[in-house]
């Protein structure tokens, strides 16, 4: 099923791929309280032609709860318009606070580690 497409799965939920993946479960602390991420992620392989070779996977643990469990990666996530692939490379994460009004959105102990 195209996630993308259907109005009741929640696109801003924590722990949730936006618009391709529900998360698993709620694992959200109370407002006020960091949150933990754990992530592994696969990044995608490309043929010489730009097509998918293996597309992205991602497990991701929210405050110790499995949240997604080696979920398959459509391509990039988008306000609008479907997931697709455009060939790259090593690339830096993307964090972002959708402009949330309230307190200041804050990352902290950002670890990454090649495996």
């Amino acid at each position: 099923m195209d996630n993308y497409n259907n109005p009741t799965y929640v696109n801003g939920q924590a722990g949730s791929i936006y618009k391709q993946h529900i998360p698993l479960a709620n694992a959200n602390r109370p407002p006020g309280d960091w949150n933990v991420y754990d992530i592994v992620w696969t990044a995608p392989r490309f043929n010489d032609d730009g097509t998918v070779k293996t597309p992205a996977r991602v497990t991701a643990f929210l405050n110790g709860v499995l949240v997604q469990n080696n979920a398959e990666i459509k391509g990039e996530t988008r306000y609008i318009g479907k997931p697709e692939y455009i060939k790259h490379g090593p690339a830096p994460i993307k964090l972002q606070d959708h402009g949330d009004p309230s307190e200041p959105i804050s990352f902290r102990n950002i670890w990454i580690r090649p495996l």
